[in-house]
């Protein structure tokens, strides 16, 4: 299996992340990964608070003996009326309502999320990969602070939206590009590299609760202990609903395949095009690609929207076996 960035200087990545289950199962590839430095943690709301998404950013980074900075970000959609957390989803606490938790020391980097993305960026200008698998407010804070970080920043990869797939949270819309559609569309619009890993491709894989099991039982670590029990709830839940999931007892890939994007590109097949979000009525949160070169009479489609790389197809089998050989690599 190729790890095309493993052969090269580790990628500066900051995350963004509202952990999650799915979040710790993308960090932990991410720290697995020798292609990949996470240089930072930045957190906000969407399938927990804010607060503690960062307190599960904090436990996550230090049960797996790792000091990265973790920060608190935005609370609430930019304009839209904040939801609730889907507690059935990943658990009251974002793990799968953990039975308990070993004592940590850890502590908050003090900066606001933003700030934090903006003071890295500009202390390592072109350097750093920023992936977002949630609600995209920090990233919309950001550039209200720092215009030119698009220019600042080598790439942004966000888990959200769909292109043809049907929506999670309604027929079109995607959760976390539905939790707060207004930043979603600053931030699509803003110029940057930008890559979106949508239910287009996160519906096509399907990851088992074996598979986590068995990373359980190599490294018989607290780490992948924790996971193993927060993906055990999330893939109960998955299973109840998708009887195609529930055959494999497992779950789909959803915030994990970001991070495959950045170290396996050739895995997906990605289409070029403008994208906005609906940020009213029915359709809120439905992220709308341009993909044929003709006139359309309603503004906000011309050339003044920055092109967005979508991934629509993937070789799940490929990238069901690399996500496996990572969480088994000796990373622990």
């Amino acid at each position: 299996m190729s790890t095309n960035t493993s052969a090269l200087a580790a990628r500066k990545v900051i995350y963004d992340t509202d952990p999650g289950v799915d979040d710790a199962m993308a960090l932990y590839y991410a720290l697995a990964h020798p292609g990949i430095d996470v240089v930072g943690i930045t957190t906000t709301f969407g399938n927990v608070t804010v607060e503690q998404a960062a307190t599960n950013g904090l436990y996550l980074t230090e049960i797996a003996g790792r000091k990265i900075p973790v920060t608190l970000g935005v609370k609430t959609p930019w304009l839209k009326a904040p939801g609730t957390p889907p507690d059935f989803i990943h658990g009251g606490d974002g793990l799968g309502n953990l039975p308990s938790r070993v004592a940590t020391t850890s502590v908050l980097d003090p900066r606001p999320s933003a700030q934090f993305i903006v003071d890295m960026a500009r202390a390592h200008p072109g350097e750093i990969t920023l992936v977002a698998v949630g609600p995209l407010g920090n990233l919309a804070t950001a550039l209200k602070l720092e215009p030119k970080l698009p220019q600042l920043l080598q790439e942004v990869i966000i888990m959200g939206g769909t292109v043809a797939e049907p929506g999670n949270v309604s027929p079109v819309a995607e959760a976390n590009i539905w939790n707060d559609p207004h930043s979603a569309d600053f931030v699509f619009t803003a110029g940057w590299k930008l890559t979106m890993v949508g239910l287009d491709v996160t519906h096509q894989l399907i990851v088992p609760l074996a598979l986590f099991k068995k990373v359980a039982d190599h490294h018989k670590h607290v780490a992948t202990d924790t996971l193993h029990h927060a993906v055990s709830f999330y893939a109960d839940f998955y299973s109840g609903i998708y009887p195609h999931v529930a055959k494999i007892h497992g779950c789909f890939g959803h915030d994990v395949l970001a991070f495959v994007a950045l170290t396996n590109p050739e895995l997906f097949e990605i289409q070029t095009g403008r994208i906005r979000v609906a940020t009213e009525g029915p359709a809120n949160g439905q992220t709308m690609m341009r993909r044929k070169d003709i006139f359309y009479p309603q503004p906000g489609w011309g050339d003044e929207v920055p092109d967005t790389h979508a991934c629509l197809q993937l070789k799940a089998d490929e990238a069901l076996q690399l996500i496996e050989s990572t969480l088994m690599s000796n990373w622990l």
